[in-house]
């Protein structure tokens, strides 16, 4: 198994496109002269690659896919278009920016998939039907997707992924950077979409480990919901939400009153069964509106009475500690290649430093190829369960068996 990751910053996206060809063969040929692929020989090519290009290449984003294809000795593709990505240790943004992830895989099984607007309601009409569209098999150990926002039944799709096979872990990222529907560029195979999800079934002998950073940190105690419906919080042990909420800020410390500037998130514990709660219990969800008369609160997800939650708030310095946290207790030690799906809040609006995520990716995993992209909401399993999340990092590890 062997992974080669390419990054090109070129303005002209033919130029661009033959940049990181020619830093995906270089490695590919370095692979070989060290002996770590001898199964395939750099004439064979690639098995797979995934594109991530900013708005300035989505004009031709469908010659790139082609010269990818056949540079690369027609590998299976799939790809978006992004406001940002990111590179083994750097993160474009702002800039034009074409990344690549290739990978040898022999013995490995990579079906692509691409579900059009018009196709979901056939492909979430049963599990049967959803098994099919994403190439589900028994060995099948990730599903990479990549989504338009305005085209893709998120919720809907991660319902029935989780009646089909909760074990699978669905991760990749939401195309980013247009401010309309039709604006998104995604790719499948040497085909252009501007609407649907791309993606690729991995399957057979090979390892893939997810880490998905929320980078928050709660504040006050946990309370239960009493009274809620849909995404509506009306009451907290008891209490109408808002005014607990109220509370809650009022006994906060200057410097965590500072932190909501950035926003106040709620989680959500995954299991109320546990004595103790830490990191990685909760899912992390936006707080969306507030009812004044009501005095409820509306999350970013649905609620369930006897749920627990918590106030969460989020920083660079916590953000930070979490990425650094997880990463360094992940299982694979020395992952062949790596994907990393980054929030679009993340980065310099997040940072006070450019390149955060990726500079802390290759300080626990040097030398591993990676590429990814900023995302306008990121997939990723947490405590066995796939979501999809804001601000995150999500992260897809890859190594042999």
């Amino acid at each position: 198994m062997m992974f080669a990751a390419a990054l090109s910053t070129r303005a002209d996206p033919e130029e661009a496109v033959h940049e990181v060809i020619e830093q995906l063969h270089a490695q590919g040929a370095q692979s070989e002269q060290n002996g770590a692929d001898p199964a395939k020989s750099d004439s064979a090519g690639f098995d797979l690659a995934i594109v991530f290009f900013t708005h300035h290449h989505g004009g031709d984003a469908d010659s790139i896919a082609q010269t990818l294809q056949d540079a690369l000795g027609e590998p299976a593709l799939i790809g978006c278009s992004c406001e940002g990505v990111i590179g083994q240790a750097r993160e474009v943004e702002n800039t034009p920016g074409l990344s690549v992830l290739a990978a040898r895989l022999p013995g490995v099984r990579v079906s692509t998939f691409h579900i059009s607007d018009d196709q979901w309601p056939a492909a979430l009409a049963s599990r049967d039907a959803l098994t099919d569209h994403l190439n589900i098999a028994s060995d099948t150990r990730a599903i990479i997707g990549l989504g338009d926002p305005w085209t893709t039944p998120i919720t809907h799709l991660l319902q029935r992924f989780g009646e089909i096979t909760p074990a699978i872990p669905l991760i990749g990222g939401m195309a980013s950077g247009a401010r309309k529907a039709g604006e998104n560029v995604i790719l499948f195979n040497n085909a252009r979409f501007d609407e649907g999800m791309a993606g690729v079934a991995i399957s057979g002998p090979v390892r893939v480990e997810t880490v998905v950073s929320q980078g928050c940190r709660p504040i006050g105690q946990r309370f239960i919901v009493t009274k809620g419906q849909a995404n509506v919080i009306e009451q907290l042990g008891g209490k109408p939400a808002l005014t607990v909420l109220e509370q809650l800020v009022h006994s906060l410390t200057d410097a965590e009153k500072q932190l909501l500037s950035n926003g106040l998130l709620i989680g959500q514990a995954m299991s109320e069964y546990k004595e103790t709660f830490a990191r990685g219990d909760f899912v992390v969800r936006s707080i969306v509106g507030v009812d004044q008369s009501s005095k409820a609160l509306g999350v970013g997800d649905r609620v369930r009475v006897g749920q627990t939650v918590q106030f969460h708030v989020r920083d660079q310095v916590t953000a930070d500690e979490d990425l650094n946290h997880l990463l360094g207790a992940r299982q694979i030690t020395s992952p062949s290649g790596a994907l990393l799906f980054s929030c679009n809040g993340r980065g310099s609006r997040l940072f006070a430093k450019p390149h955060h995520d990726a500079q802390t990716a290759a300080k626990w995993m040097p030398d591993v190829p990676l590429a990814g992209f900023f995302a306008a909401g990121e997939l990723g399993p947490v405590d066995g369960r796939n979501f999809i999340h804001g601000h995150t990092a999500s992260f897809a590890l890859f190594s042999t068996p």
